[in-house]
């Protein structure tokens, strides 16, 4: 096939609606990493938390977004794509308009009524909601709205797509922060996806396809949840013990013995199915890698230069994301896939032994660099290596819980890296200790991984080559 009639292809081979849900996808993503990017700033700047608090709550507004995707996708095909994309966008403007709105004189009645954590933690689960439906919408549409022959380059212009808004971003996060103030970041948001809202109800049109398999219900990924998790019976309630005390510790002040952590952890363990056990040491990796967003923004301007605008920094790992996928995923192809997720972990949990040893804003843009240089190499043969694992006929269920340990490596981060925060740079004045620490947790993932595929290998299911 010519070039000509390779390019005729592409150009004919996508339907409208492909072009505005991933168009859509660069606003939504573009609001979500400017938030992210500014939220640390703004929850311990302008609304007072501490550090340790600071990092709990961004933890939360990134973690839970993984967790609601499982059901998000059910939700969609019920609903319909376009309309669920449209509700989405009107959940995200409210969402962010409300977190750039925690401290108006407006919510006063109800910021007193309640204790500020809860209130700010909250609001600030609410974009979890929309958020979970544009993404299965936005894959959903790629797949119906493109033909065979040209499906794969559309998965590629999604991926594109996300990335450009994620390294876009945390820019006009910067620049708004910058000229207006930090609220702003959230009320630009705010309207980049209200726009959205009206774009996809002007333009999209619902993708359909004859001989699709029926959508999952909700009660469907429930029950497929519980078959991927193990004994449910012995790990749900030890969970949902954990999440009440946990919650209940951090609102009324009290410490819980360090046994009594241990114990409900050897619990979920012990209960757990060896899949399960993947993704729980795979927790790991994302707890390292959402320190950019969670204490770094905070490290910048405590630590290196207070007057350099630390969102612009983060544009570093969607840019390189973006300029060497394609590269590196060549040079990588032959090398198996457990082995690339466990060569990008490490390189990863490196990466931030360069801000140690040069805390300078160099030295932090090389960090993000090099973390991103790990998720290129590991993204990609993380989900090979799953959709490999799965049973036949149960690649859908893995893959959609691939996502946990994304956002419960988001939440147990924003917990652990306040406090390692906290204690190295507020209590010892030793900050740069922080990413030995970071660093240390991703070099032992990467050898708890190394552990996992010589010794729980599951019969019969190789990584993929």
């Amino acid at each position: 096939m010519s070039f000509s009639q390779r390019f005729e292809e592409i150009r004919t081979g996508f339907e409208r609606p492909f072009w505005v849900a991933n168009i859509s996808e660069i606003f939504e993503r573009l609001s979500y990493y400017g938030v992210f990017a500014s939220l640390a700033l703004y929850i311990q700047g302008k609304l007072n938390f501490s550090t340790e608090q600071t990092g709990t709550l961004t933890g939360l507004f990134g973690g839970m977004v993984w967790f609601m995707a499982i059901f998000g996708g059910a939700v969609a095909d019920k609903l319909g794509f376009r309309r669920a994309l449209s509700i989405a966008y009107l959940i995200l403007a409210a969402a962010y308009f409300l977190i750039g709105s925690i401290g108006a004189s407006w919510l006063a009645p109800v910021r007193n009524a309640v204790p500020l954590g809860l209130f700010v933690g909250c609001i600030l689960i609410l974009p979890a909601l929309g958020v979970s439906l544009v993404k299965p919408c936005v894959v959903g549409t790629t797949a119906r709205a493109s033909k065979e022959s040209v499906r794969s380059i559309g998965y590629s212009i999604y991926y594109t797509m996300v990335n450009i808004g994620g390294a876009a971003g945390p820019y006009a996060a910067g620049w708004v922060h910058d000229h207006f103030g930090v609220e702003y970041v959230f009320r630009l948001a705010a309207v980049g996806v209200f726009a959205m809202f009206f774009f996809v109800l002007i333009f999209f049109r619902e993708p359909r396809k004859d001989g699709d398999a029926p959508p999952p219900s909700i009660l469907q990924v429930i029950r497929n949840f519980c078959v991927v998790l193990g004994n449910y019976w012995l790990v749900l309630p030890t969970i949902f013990a954990g999440i009440i005390l946990a919650v209940a510790s951090y609102f009324y002040r009290f410490a819980v013995p360090w046994w009594v952590w241990v114990g409900l952890a050897l619990l979920v363990l012990g209960g757990i199915s060896k899949f399960m056990w993947f993704l729980v040491v795979f927790t790991g990796y994302w707890i390292v890698f959402w320190q950019q967003y969670i204490i770094l923004p905070g490290y910048i301007k405590a630590y290196i230069n207070a007057d350099v605008s630390a969102e612009k920094i983060l544009v570093t790992d969607g840019t390189v994301v973006i300029c060497l996928t394609l590269a590196v995923n060549v040079l990588m192809r032959k090398l198996p896939a457990f082995q690339a997720v466990i060569l990008g972990t490490v390189i990863s949990s490196l990466s931030w032994l360069i801000v140690a040893f040069w805390p300078t804003v160099y030295g932090a843009v090389f960090s993000l660099g090099f973390l991103a240089l790990g998720e290129i190499i590991q993204a990609p043969r993380y989900y090979d290596y799953i959709a490999k694992l799965a049973p036949p006929g149960q690649q859908g269920t893995y893959m959609g819980f691939a996502f946990l340990p994304i956002g419960i490596g988001s939440i147990i981060g924003g917990w652990f890296g306040g406090r390692v925060m906290h204690q190295f740079g507020e209590v010892a004045r030793q900050p740069q200790r922080v990413w030995w620490v970071i660093s240390g947790v991703g070099v032992l993932t990467a050898l708890l991984l190394w552990i996992y595929d010589r010794v729980v290998k599951p019969s019969g299911q190789e990584a993929a080559t």
